[in-house]
């Protein structure tokens, strides 16, 4: 059957109204919204495998996707019909079509055939760094938390801000250091973890980081630990923020960088970050998906402001935020919307903190609700005026004594994790059991199903049933008084117990 895109094929959708029509590669998706981009459409297939082919039909919204298999369009259907897919938050529905091919009239489809093409390359250009044999390669220790990274087709600069930006999406980015060798700009990037590492080659080597260029190429170093001397915008050691900047170098003025993504924004795939609203590991797969199709908004590199969306309104406070965001960075102001109190503002003390809150936080659960967290537009988060009362909405904790980053090199640089179900505890007093700390932490609403003490009886490890109740014992008990003058300290942990 030839389609043509004008949307006026209607007597060949009679038969597309049944989700429960034979499977077929060619899936029929339906009540999509105006404005919708055939990027946004192919990132929906792309977490189930290759897509062949797009056909929009604008005027209708709706659109056909060809996958290359029948089985990931399946896997797709079966996966969908549990969780509904959105796109710009509205729901779309998604069934099998009866067309076993897309036959598109190419002429006018040709937009869609470009993206196509676009990130298909994207996906198929995982082909080893030139210069390393595939034997050296295969030898290179998956354990090291360094990679190198090589950028080919390099049409605009790719400063290190923008790379520790796409990076650190995938955990805690602490050293990069860029240079030129063999007229290649190229990077080698160290992760507090080398599963983060493994995470971000697995989803960007082979990606673009813009449109059709600047290809990134990435490999394990065989390096396991960066020596970085100076901080500038060559190099970086993001734990040590006490380092000079060397010769004089001047980094790269952030409205430049600003400029430039402006300039050459990336396919960016509205809400990629907030993949189609899917549950963990469904919403990597998509987030990965999105990011292959571009990364979202490389754009202002210093931007200090969260936007946090979906908050309970009952429950939260500035306190809370202040808590749990202070995990990421020092939380400089809170202001819970008036006219709309489950969003808040939350100032950080740079763009580097916002940045690793954001990537921490998005998605995750707080008080029972999924939070959203994404860069506001706004450079301060402004404070009342004198004598007005805002009912204890905006917090000013500049001076807070609570702050975790506060000294250069402090250790809690290194102990920056996401969030997890089991929590670091120290500054325990040696009067404390472990009985009193898990009756302490099964009072916050949760179930502590595992506890460790460290040699030293000051620390601990403690493990919550799940994610969520550890993030709400970490809100409640960071800073509990213990007595004998000692505050609990709690933080994310990257073991298990």
């Amino acid at each position: 059957i030839c389609l043509s895109a004008n949307g006026n094929d209607n007597k060949k959708f009679k038969g597309d109204d049944k989700m429960d029509g034979a499977p077929s590669r060619v899936l029929h998706i339906r009540k999509l919204p105006g404005e919708v981009t055939e990027t946004e459409v192919i990132a929906l297939g792309l977490p189930f495998g290759k897509v062949t082919n797009i056909l929009m039909l604008k005027g209708k919204n709706q659109a056909f996707l060809e996958l290359a298999t029948e089985e990931a369009a399946i896997t797709m259907v079966n996966y969908y019909s549990a969780v509904t897919p959105h796109l710009r938050n509205q729901p779309i529905y998604i069934q099998y079509s009866n067309h076993k091919e897309l036959k598109t009239d190419n002429t006018l489809n040709q937009r869609a055939q470009a993206v196509l093409q676009a990130v298909t390359a994207v996906q198929a250009t995982n082909a080893p760094i030139s210069g390393t044999t595939v034997s050296e390669s295969a030898v290179t220790p998956a354990q090291s938390p360094v990679l190198r990274i090589i950028i080919d087709n390099m049409y605009y600069p790719v400063t290190l801000d923008v790379l520790h930006q796409i990076f650190s999406k995938f955990g805690a980015v602490l050293k990069i250091i860029t240079f030129t060798k063999n007229n290649q700009f190229q990077a080698l990037l160290q992760f507090g973890d080398p599963v983060n590492a493994q995470q971000a080659k697995q989803a960007l080597d082979g990606q673009n980081i813009y449109n059709a260029c600047c290809t990134l190429r990435i490999d394990f170093s065989k390096l396991v630990n960066l020596n970085v001397k100076y901080n500038n915008d060559k190099s970086r050691d993001y734990t040590r923020p006490d380092l000079p900047s060397g010769d004089g170098q001047p980094t790269l003025d952030p409205a430049i960088a600003a400029a430039f993504a402006k300039e050459t924004s990336l396919l960016a795939v509205p809400g990629a970050l907030s993949p189609l609203a899917i549950p963990n590991a469904a919403a990597a797969a998509a987030a990965a998906a999105a990011g292959r199709v571009g990364m979202p908004g490389v754009a202002a590199g210093g931007n200090t402001v969260l936007l946090v969306s979906n908050l309970n309104e009952e429950m939260v406070t500035p306190q809370s935020l202040f808590t749990l965001f202070g995990v990421y960075g020092d939380v400089q102001r809170v202001k819970i919307l008036y006219n709309k109190k489950d969003s808040a503002l939350i100032q950080m003390a740079d763009g580097n903190q916002s940045q690793l809150a954001m990537s921490h936080l998005n998605g995750q659960k707080m008080y029972g609700k999924i939070i959203r967290v994404t860069l506001s537009k706004h450079q301060t988060v402004q404070l009342p005026r004198e004598g007005l009362d805002d009912q204890g909405l905006t917090k000013d904790f500049g001076n807070s004594p609570l702050h975790r980053f506060k000294k250069p090199g402090s250790k809690n640089f290194q102990n920056i994790f996401p969030p997890s179900a089991t929590l670091h505890l120290s500054n325990i007093p040696p009067s404390v059991a472990e009985e009193d700390l898990r009756t302490l932490f099964a009072n916050t609403g949760g179930t502590v199903k595992a506890f460790k003490f460290f040699q030293d009886h000051k620390m601990a490890l403690l493990q919550m049933s799940t994610v969520e109740e550890a993030i709400q014992a970490l809100i409640d008990l960071h800073n509990y008084n213990l007595g004998e003058s000692h505050h609990l300290r709690v933080s994310f942990s990257k073991s298990t117990i």
